[in-house]
């Protein structure tokens, strides 16, 4: 494996991007500060403010990015501020605007899109959060599953609906769910049957005659769970999407503007930035796995933010895609419980990614590199040392309770938020930003669905074994961590 000179890879001078040997690629925007490779949300006051972009292969292939209003400069009064400009933030101020006649002012703390939305694998699946559609029976009921089912479905379908308005590289062909060893087999074949018979999906499985043949010669797999809902984007072509169609309708964006300080003074919340205070009547906070532990006690430990890294190879030659008989981009996930997550992109590159380093200071060791090359080996042998042009990672937002939140978690106080997505908010984000829209413009109190867990209840405080909730193990989630990382791959492997 080899890594190409000028390659984007996290360094403290946000080096640019080589692609196919042509000029390196600069930064969609000129940065007022390198990027920190070892930024850790769970240590960090903040992310930063007016920080480079990560270096993906998503900045490099993004193309000019959507103007925006610059750092805020002075105090402001809003009737609605979101904070945070990903895909929920951008999606929840599109549909306030678009939907409610609500124009809010978007408080970003460095570049538009700069968390979750530039790093993430950008792999749209029927899903939202970790929990799969048989686990949710075993926690809810039938009843609350069906509900459930149907309210990620029509996310999902509003999802795939703006992949065919944005611009964003979109493939609509499904989601390939790979056992990576014989006995993953009976596990993936009881899901597909529960998708098929209780939730009418055409879910199916898949043999590795018909995968090899049709998709491509992944060499671990020994089968595999195919549903047709899936649909990969290019996620900060996407965002940026969301973001032109809210600006056009009156959404303010101000970038390099991180939130430093909040106080609430008569009801109105006082969100001290950098260089101004925003006084601001209803706050919606969307920031994802960069959710600091100072911005808001009604988010202090409810986050447990999760790397994942991330690589981008050379261009495959055609010889090497005959010889891994990629015939698809669709994506795929293998059986891990810290899986691998992997596909053919637009312009013949493969992506793959997996769980990294548990602390940020541990971001930039080689051996989480060395995980994702060794993988692409073992499924793509014909791939073994190919050259990784971009190599990054990022934080994951994990709830506790593994499934997101989007409620208002003290109805006297007019504060919203949108996270815990856990790795599954590629398509759900969206949908989060319109019913969390909704939220805040008043439009959800006779609605039956906002009786969802996903919607009545807070985030969960970290607990020991699912029994005991409570704030007081937050100090030792790391140590946790660790220890169930190794049980994980020894499971895993051995």
């Amino acid at each position: 494996m080899t890594i190409a000179a000028g390659t984007a890879r996290f360094t403290s001078d946000a080096s640019a991007a080589t692609i196919d040997g042509a000029a390196p690629m600069q930064p969609p925007q000129d940065p007022f500060r390198p990027y920190d490779p070892q930024y850790d949300p769970l240590l960090a006051p903040d992310p930063g403010a007016g920080r480079a972009y990560a270096p993906t292969w998503w900045v490099a292939s993004a193309g000019t990015p959507p103007e925006d209003d610059g750092p805020l400069l002075q105090d402001i009064d809003v009737d609605v501020a979101i904070i945070g400009s990903g895909a929920t933030g951008m999606a929840t101020a599109l549909y306030l605007a678009e939907e409610h006649g609500i124009k809010a002012t978007v408080l970003e703390a460095n570049q538009a899109a700069w968390g979750c939305s530039s790093r993430s694998g950008g792999q749209g699946q029927n899903a939202s959060g970790r929990l799969k559609r048989s686990q949710w029976i075993e926690r809810w009921g039938l009843d609350t599953a069906k509900k459930l089912d149907a309210e990620i479905r029509k996310g999902f379908e509003n999802f795939r609906h703006l992949t065919t308005q944005i611009d964003c590289d979109a493939f609509d062909g499904g989601h390939l769910y790979l056992a990576h060893r014989p006995e993953k087999l009976v596990g993936l074949e009881a899901e597909a049957r529960l998708m098929r018979e209780t939730f009418g999906y055409a879910t199916r499985m898949m043999g590795t005659e018909e995968l090899r043949r049709d998709y491509c010669d992944e060499r671990e797999a020994k089968g595999a769970m195919f549903e047709a809902e899936g649909v990969g984007i290019h996620p900060l072509k996407f965002t940026f999407g969301l973001m032109r169609r809210a600006r056009a309708l009156g959404v303010t964006v101000h970038t390099s503007s991180p939130v430093q300080g909040w106080h609430t003074i008569d009801g109105v919340h006082h969100l001290r930035t950098p260089a101004g205070t925003v006084r601001a009547r209803r706050v919606a906070v969307c920031t994802g796995g960069y959710t600091g532990q100072a911005l808001s006690p009604m988010l202090k430990n409810r986050i447990m933010p999760i790397l994942s890294n991330s690589v981008v190879t050379r261009p495959l030659s055609d010889a090497e895609l005959a010889a891994t008989n990629f015939k698809s981009h669709t994506f795929l996930t293998d059986t891990r419980t810290l899986r691998f997550y992997y596909r053919l992109l637009k312009g013949n590159r493969l992506q793959i990614g997996s769980r990294s380093a548990v602390s940020g200071a541990d971001a930039e060791d080689p051996v989480h590199l060395k995980l994702l090359t060794d993988a692409i080996a073992r499924k793509f042998p014909p791939l073994t040392d190919i050259r990784i042009d971009y190599s990054w990672w990022g934080w994951v937002d994990m709830s506790h309770d593994m499934m997101p939140r989007i409620t208002q978690p003290d109805a006297a106080k007019k504060i919203w938020y949108a996270v815990g997505y856990g790795g599954n908010g590629v398509s759900f984000s969206t949908w989060a930003g319109k019913r969390l829209a909704e939220r805040v413009a008043g439009k959800d109190t006779e609605q039956d669905v906002f009786e969802l867990p996903i919607y009545h209840s807070p985030l969960p405080f970290p607990n020991v074994m699912g029994l005991v909730e409570s704030r007081a193990f937050a100090p030792f989630r790391r140590i946790g961590q660790r220890a169930l990382y190794k049980w994980y791959w020894l499971r895993d492997e051995k």
